[in-house]
């Protein structure tokens, strides 16, 4: 099939700028798209970062620590931007103002303000895909039950849990980073770097919180600073998430965990929806097994585990037979990102999109209530 070559510039050359880098050299594990990105531009702050993309992306033509230079290249069309919370209003606005097609690195903005200066941006640029990452849901187990939800099988809703848990941070010797400062990472604490994860498929179902009732940690004060002494650690370590969904003429609760410190887990997300018809839950702890129980009245009540294999939202050369992973989701999410480039919302080769700016204002109103609920001890109404 003929490909069409889309020229991205990455703006960040840490962990996830890589992931990304790897997915495009491994592209033609993708079957039946008419789209490759390629990366000829990347930014960082530190030249040294920069020496892993020189090495290993054939196509790269500029090496910059500056991003502005990304920017200003006339080859580039698309942006995939991976930097501290701090900067994506300043490197995000820029983008959209500079003619870039963007996905940027959740949370779109270090509190709702700064995503309001990106979003006036991109509101001036109609003609730009401006989008926000997420991969998780790209996994089979829950575009299965985000199927489950777009036809309508849950039934009466009874109540949805979901989250993102980390383990790491249970070690208090570990050095802290930028997400444990509050100047670069947010008052949001972990939720700046976590929730979008956990909202993503709830927002998309149309169940945005009217009630929200948030109980935040803060775990651990300090942290080494790699020099020999110690940094103070400001950030919500935890949140736990307690709301009030009305939508669609049903009305439930809903309970979304965001934590850095979770024993045992390692970067596990989950979601679990109960409905009078169908109920369904998935864990990237088992990344095969999709958890159901369809219901009818008077019928028997069993959960049914269901192996998900690799059937994931674009075909790969592995088929459906074999684990799918977090480097898989990656490339998921960058398919339907360059899809939607290519052939905007209605045209995509299939229907899950990436989180889109209208959701992630709304993950914004969520982690902003949170935090008054926390000063106030009192649960807040979102209008």
């Amino acid at each position: 099939m003929a490909q069409r070559d889309i020229r991205f510039g990455v703006i960040g050359a840490g962990m996830m700028g890589r992931e990304f880098a790897s997915a495009v050299l491994r592209w033609a594990h993708l079957l039946d798209v008419d789209f490759r990105p390629r990366i000829v531009a990347v930014a960082s702050a530190s030249e040294r970062s920069l020496a892993w993309f020189r090495e290993n992306l054939p196509d790269l033509r500029i090496a910059s620590t500056h991003y502005q230079d990304v920017l200003g290249s006339g080859e580039v069309e698309a942006v995939y931007a991976a930097v501290p919370h701090h900067l994506h209003a300043s490197i995000y606005a820029d983008a959209i103002r500079a003619g870039k097609h963007l996905l940027g690195e959740k949370p779109f903005g270090i509190d709702l303000p700064a995503f309001e200066e990106i979003a006036g941006a991109a509101s001036a640029r109609p003609d730009l895909l401006v989008r926000c990452a997420s991969q998780w849901p790209f996994f089979p187990g829950a575009l299965q039950i985000v199927k489950f939800a777009r036809e309508g099988r849950f039934g009466k809703i009874i109540d949805v849990e979901a989250g993102m848990l980390h383990g790491s941070d249970l070690n208090p010797n570990k050095p802290i980073n930028w997400k444990r400062r509050v100047a670069t990472n947010g008052e949001y604490g972990c939720m700046g770097d976590l929730a979008m994860h956990v909202f993503y498929m709830p927002l998309r179902f149309g169940w945005m919180p009217n009630h929200l009732y948030a109980r935040l940690s803060k775990l651990v004060d300090q942290r080494p600073d790699g020099l020999g002494g110690m940094a103070v650690c400001d950030t919500w370590d935890n949140a736990i998430l307690t709301m009030d969904v009305d939508a669609a003429g049903q009305h439930f609760p809903m309970v979304a965990s965001a934590k850095r410190i979770s024993p045992g887990q390692a970067n596990t997300w989950y979601t679990r929806i109960q409905g009078m018809a169908l109920s369904a839950e998935y864990s990237t702890k088992f990344p095969k097994t999709l958890r159901i129980l369809a219901y009818e009245p008077g019928g028997t009540q069993g959960w049914e585990e269901r192996d998900m294999g690799g059937a994931s939202a674009y075909r790969t050369i592995s088929g459906g037979n074999f684990e799918f992973g977090f480097s898989d989701a990656i490339m998921q999410m960058h398919a339907a990102f360059c899809d939607e480039l290519m052939h905007g919302p209605d045209g995509m080769l299939q229907p899950f999109r990436c989180v889109t700016l209208e959701e992630t204002r709304l993950q914004h109103r969520v982690l902003t209530a949170a935090l008054e609920s926390q000063r106030t001890g009192q649960a807040v109404t979102l209008s």
